[in-house]
């Protein structure tokens, strides 16, 4: 058993930390709210983001983030990206040195273009190796539920991915690992992106025919800034690329799907933050994987279609006109 932070207490934070109690280990969470934090020590459930489920007895959560990570093996991070560089200057000197710390983020940081991993690196000084990320198809609800599930541990050290593979396998979640950490971040950022591009689709009543291609086509933007980035093409295959893309672009308890749904019915931005409640990270990391895309020589015509929505330059129903407008080509060109 090793004891574990989990520094986040949302729906994806709460189950993950519920994962890694059901695999034997101690688990606290970091909350910034009272309120979650008092009904996960009192009632063990947390109604705010994840309804209905039971925590476990043994579990705690704490509002000092020093205090969550003092005794700390291993930490895992669960926040919005677009303030993971905040929140790490306000508690990452209290992370233990030495230790693996896992991103359980997706998402781009808008201004420097870095992934999650590379933010902790920075702001944390992890070093390299013991940083971890975190991916694959796995919504928060059907997790929670113990439903089965698979996922991939990427860290730069294949030792530091065994650990953590281990450390998180359960009957009904099951971990694979891999050193590509780039190509699983990319994969975990650019998928959702794609999916709120897909819920604007839905959202318009195009069939499944028009989603399909959109899903494929975003696969094939994901692959190709993620391999000129450095990242395997075979990772792209696996669970961290079209598993998670698959999962986020088509179901009704993602986030940005949602997101997206909620623009094709004609909602404005705002509405359909309002809609979601929870963060939709696509709507903030499409514009620094435009800007990646452009520094490595990448388009992703997707991606761009979806800021100019978001910008108010074009409206979701002719964001699909826009992608068959461009000039025809070699599917892998």
């Amino acid at each position: 058993m090793a004891r574990v932070t989990v520094m986040g207490s949302g729906s994806w934070g709460t189950t993950f930390g519920r994962v890694l109690a059901d695999a034997g280990n101690k688990v606290t969470w970091w909350s910034f709210q009272p309120e979650v934090a008092d009904q996960i020590n009192n009632q063990r459930r947390n109604d705010m983001y994840l309804p209905g489920i039971e925590l476990p007895t043994d579990s705690r959560a704490v509002l000092d983030p020093a205090e969550a990570l003092a005794d700390a093996e291993y930490v895992f991070i669960a926040v919005p990206a677009q303030t993971a560089r905040a929140n790490f200057e306000q508690w990452g000197d209290a992370v233990p040195a030495g230790i693996p710390v896992a991103t359980l983020m997706k998402g781009i940081e808008l201004g420097t273009g870095y992934t999650m991993a590379q933010v902790i690196e920075e702001v944390i000084a992890t070093p390299t190796e013991l940083v971890t990320a975190i991916s694959g198809p796995n919504l928060a609800k059907e997790i929670a539920a113990r439903q089965p599930a698979a996922t991939v541990v990427a860290a730069g050290s294949r030792e530091v991915a065994q650990q953590v593979q281990d450390l998180i396998t359960t009957p009904y979640f099951r971990p694979y690992w891999t050193t590509d950490v780039v190509g699983v971040e990319i994969g975990g950022a650019v998928k959702n992106v794609v999916a709120l591009a897909n819920g604007m689709a839905a959202g318009l009543g195009f069939g499944e025919n028009a989603q399909a291609s959109l899903i494929t086509r975003g696969l094939a933007e994901m692959t190709r800034l993620g391999v000129a980035m450095g990242g395997e093409p075979v990772t792209f295959l696996g669970l961290a690329g079209v598993g998670d893309l698959l999962a986020t672009a088509t179901s009704p308890l993602s986030r940005n799907r949602t997101f997206g749904v909620a623009l094709g019915e004609g909602h404005t931005v705002e509405e359909a933050v309002a809609i979601v409640k929870q963060t939709a990270e696509g709507a903030k990391s499409a514009q620094p994987l435009v800007d990646l895309g452009a520094k490595h020589g990448v388009g992703l015509p997707i991606t761009e279609g979806v800021v100019r929505v978001m910008a108010g330059e074009l409206r979701p129903a002719d964001l699909l006109s826009f992608f068959m407008q461009r000039d025809i080509k070699p599917e892998y060109a």
